[in-house]
């Protein structure tokens, strides 16, 4: 008798072991999947910067340089470019691209042994000499490049808008103006590591 209540509870125990290995397990699927389908994503794999949806398409486009010559996407394999068409930088605003300019060159640096895979595309004229400065090329603006960098108006004077370019051609990221640089750093670091 005492041996079939204690078969009878070893089967119950295993029983509810099973039990709850099999609760943890589909509650742990469940928890994931919800939070997967609610958005929700680990700080360390949010974008920082807008995500652009639909990319502004800068593949078909071909950028003229300061110099007239022609900068291709294609000439640079896997380097990523931080695209911005500053306003007047040579009036009242001189002092806010400045600003820009040192903050886009210290996110450069701070991309170490990588940064030879980002290039800084200036739009119209640097409001200082970038001749030191070997990551920025400038680029004459016109209407092809303004079509693909979706909202580069916003239409207020707050600043300066910067896009993030892919390898390919692709604007898949847009910082507002006023944006904090290290946002920047943080998606392009991540995004280096996968490319």
């Amino acid at each position: 008798m005492t041996d079939s209540i204690s078969t009878q509870a070893g089967t119950r125990r295993s029983r509810n072991v099973l039990l709850i290995v099999l609760a943890l397990f589909f509650g742990g699927m469940l928890a994931a999947g919800a939070l997967r389908f609610s958005g929700w994503r680990p700080h360390g794999m949010k974008n920082m910067g807008e995500m652009l949806q639909p990319y502004g398409d800068l593949r078909g486009y071909t950028p003229t340089l300061a110099d007239g010559s022609p900068y291709r996407w294609k000439d640079s394999p896997r380097t990523w470019r931080i695209v911005t068409l500053p306003r007047d930088c040579d009036g009242a605003r001189r002092s806010q691209c400045v600003q820009l300019l040192q903050n886009l060159d210290k996110v450069w640096r701070l991309m170490g042994r990588e940064a030879d895979r980002v290039h800084v595309l200036w739009g119209g004229a640097a409001p200082t000499d970038v001749g030191p400065l070997r990551e920025v090329r400038l680029l004459r603006v016109d209407d092809g490049l303004r079509a693909g960098l979706p909202r580069w108006n916003d239409g207020t004077d707050r600043g300066d808008p910067v896009w993030l370019v892919d390898p390919n051609g692709f604007a898949v990221l847009r910082y507002a103006p006023g944006f904090d640089p290290g946002d920047l750093r943080s998606d392009l670091s991540r995004l280096l590591k996968i490319n």
